[in-house]
């Protein structure tokens, strides 16, 4: 009767055991999961002539203008990290993507991008947009007089299987910001860029950052802010060095994704040649060298507490909640990862083709 007993309470003691522990771990994965990121809302570059800008993105690659603002006040300044700023924004759409072209009407002294800029400099950052028709979208843009950086579009040769058929061309905009543009074959890509449409410029598949890590980029985008890591390769060889106008160029590709895709993030990191420059540290967002990637998360407190724990380094003083809806978002933090890239955290999305894609995922 007694080992009866005994037992009894061995097992009522494992069942409760048992429970505890699947409750801490249902909410810790809950938790885990308010602080991963849900999407790329939109990737920023300051400009300085907007008129310019709006311009060309609108005529030479078909992004279409759907919010035009200009925004002051302290929330904003904390926010952004800059004292005294008036800002004129405007964010353009591609496909389902969005970009944020913005000036600096106050401070509006930024620095230029340097004209020695190369792509494995680490404030390198590009826009990689997707086309139906590689030899007619280059045709097209070139009468728009254009800084090339590629030779011509590159084709990605067979020996790099994960890459292979891929074409690809690389050039600037007014202000020197780099863009790319890519052509899928049916076996590569988000399936979105196969869809039959007669657009000749289809949408935004990923920003790439120059990195001098990949593994610290890793604990950053992947461990800390839970973005998944989809695919990668090592890109080599006369065809890369032609793309990327870089002698001797070996780059190693990482790409990751958030649950909403595109775009994605990517990184570079080049073995070959050694020496990139670093992001000079007194790079403010009113600089024209200045990108930012906004990221959407659920519960941005949470994910602001776990980067601090993680000592990663905050332009915003802390989290701001935002007088109005403007800027597309409630609250946000701005925060600088492993080398110094923009990232933006925001809470309270209220573009609405995020927040149909957000609403599905729940």
């Amino acid at each position: 009767m007694v080992r009866a007993v005994t037992r009894l309470r061995k097992t009522t003691f494992s069942l409760w055991l048992f429970f505890v522990l699947c409750f801490w771990l249902s909410t810790a994965l809950a938790q885990q999961a308010e602080e991963r990121v849900k999407a790329v809302a939109s990737i920023g570059m300051t400009v300085s002539d907007m008129d310019r800008s709006v311009e060309f993105y609108s005529e030479a690659l078909s992004f279409k203008k759907v919010s035009d603002i200009e925004i002051e006040g302290a929330e904003y300044e904390h926010l952004i990290g800059v004292f005294g700023l008036r800002i004129h924004m405007v964010r353009m759409q591609l496909g389902d993507e969005f970009i944020e072209l913005v000036q600096y009407i106050a401070p509006s002294d930024g620095k230029p991008i340097p004209i020695d800029s190369h792509s494995n400099d680490l404030w390198f950052q590009h826009l990689a947009i997707v086309v139906g028709d590689m030899d007619k979208a280059y045709e097209h843009i070139r009468k728009y007089k254009i800084h090339q950086i590629s030779t011509s579009p590159q084709t990605l040769p067979k020996s790099n299987k994960p890459a292979a058929g891929i074409r690809a061309f690389k050039f600037k905009d007014p202000d020197g910001h780099p863009l790319e543009l890519l052509w899928f074959p049916n076996d590569k890509g988000d399936p979105r860029w196969h869809n039959h449409t007669d657009k000749l410029f289809m949408g935004i598949d990923h920003t790439a950052i120059a990195v001098s890590n990949t593994e610290a980029s890793l604990k950053f985008y992947r461990d800390l802010l839970g973005l998944n890591v989809v695919g990668g390769s090592l890109n080599t060889g006369t065809e890369q060095e032609h793309l990327d106008n870089v002698f001797g160029a070996t780059v190693r590709i990482t790409a990751l994704r958030p649950p909403i895709q595109p775009p994605g993030i990517e990184f570079l990191e080049y073995d070959t040649p050694v020496g990139g420059r670093p992001i000079p540290p007194d790079v403010m967002t009113n600089d024209i060298v200045h990108w930012q990637i906004t990221l959407i998360v659920n519960d941005v407190e949470a994910v602001a507490k776990r980067l601090r724990e993680n000592n990663i380094r905050f332009v915003s003083d802390q989290v701001r909640t935002l007088p109005d809806d403007r800027l597309g978002f409630k609250k946000g933090i701005i925060v600088l990862d492993p080398d110094g890239h923009a990232v933006e955290l925001v809470e309270g999305w209220t573009n609405q083709y995020a927040k149909e894609a957000l609403e599905g995922l729940e």
